[in-house]
């Protein structure tokens, strides 16, 4: 009997296997799917400008720019500018100039201090390609890019302010493409070679302590819409201490000067 019965489990198996070998799989195997390559990350720079030195011991030719973001006007900083009659270069989105118009209308009083360049439309990195710089997304494409310079500048003309020959991108750092296409829209690309502020992130001490520090030829980068933090208390300071030390200020309009990165040739 034990023979019989492992003689048909034999058989049963044996039928399986076959039918097994003529029958397709009614669920094949995925296909192995290789991960698309991931695109390289873009080379950027951030570009040092510095201006004609005026070579005369103890009478530093200093650049101050302030660049007004987003935000509210930081009148600690633009009281100071104009109560010691101290000129600078503003760099002005089209956010911060519909926010606020009492500074503008200021700044167009003061023609004589302040020289008034574009930060761009939507303060959008000019990189025409797609990436992330400290968390905010770069403009991707160059189409994207000559908006935010155009869109800068018109609304700075529909604000009464002169056609602007300079420009300073958010995060101050570029691609070298968007560089060359900045420069064929007939634009100036505004380094630095002082970091007043950190961003406007710095504390009031270490902010006086480095612009305070700029050296004759210097180009000194700060911000000029961050009222509450505290680094405009340390700008406002390291004014007066540029200024006590013989300090030329001057604009960009007013001096040669040489960038890095074919920003300026």
């Amino acid at each position: 009997m034990n023979r019989i019965l492992l003689a048909l489990a034999f058989l049963l198996v044996s039928i399986s296997a076959a039918f097994a070998d003529e029958i397709p799989s009614a669920l094949p195997a995925p296909a192995v799917v290789s991960p698309a390559p991931k695109a390289p990350a873009p080379k950027l720079v951030e570009p040092h400008l510095h201006i004609a030195r005026s070579n005369i011991a103890g009478h530093a030719r200093v650049a101050l720019t302030f660049d007004a973001c987003m935000g509210q006007a930081d009148e600690r900083i633009l009281s100071t500018l104009v109560r010691e009659r101290i000129p600078a270069t503003i760099f002005v989105t089209a956010r911060w100039l519909k926010r606020n118009p009492a500074a503008v209308a200021m700044f167009l009083q003061n023609p004589d201090l302040f020289e008034l360049e574009n930060h761009g439309q939507n303060h959008i990195p000019a990189v025409d390609t797609p990436t992330l710089i400290y968390g905010i997304a770069s403009a991707g494409s160059p189409q994207a890019v000559r908006q935010e310079v155009e869109g800068g500048a018109a609304a700075m003309l529909a604000a009464g302010i002169p056609a602007p020959h300079w420009f300073r991108g958010s995060t101050a750092k570029y691609d070298l493409s968007a560089i060359g296409e900045i420069r064929a829209m007939g634009y100036r690309i505004a380094g630095y070679s002082v970091n007043g502020d950190g961003g406007s992130l710095l504390g009031a001490v270490i902010t006086e302590k480095r612009i305070a520090s700029a050296k004759d030829g210097d180009v000194v980068i700060s911000h000029v819409n961050q009222p509450t933090h505290a680094a405009g208390e340390g700008v406002a300071k390291a004014l007066v201490d540029l200024k006590a030390k013989g300090t030329e200020f001057v604009r960009l309009e007013d001096v040669e000067d040489t960038g890095d990165d074919k920003t300026t040739e």
